[in-house]
């Protein structure tokens, strides 16, 4: 996979639901991923998707980003 690092995604699903991903999955494996999950998918997800991510990053998650203003 990689070297330690952390990448961050920013995904939409069928309900345009924005959510965050951390996982440790490089851009062109997650692009190959998304393919493979909406082979077997009539609708995607967000939080589908990252338990079928899991199986390949056991410790990817959505994060949820709020505003902070001051």
């Amino acid at each position: 996979m990689t070297n330690g690092n952390m990448f961050y995604y920013r995904i939409y699903d069928d309900k345009e639901q924005v959510n965050y991903i951390r996982t440790v999955v490089e851009q062109k494996k997650i692009r190959q991923l998304l393919q493979d999950f909406e082979k077997v998918h009539q609708e995607y997800y967000n939080s589908e998707f990252i338990h079928f991510l899991k199986e390949k990053d056991p410790q990817a998650e959505l994060i949820e980003v709020m505003t902070i203003t001051y």
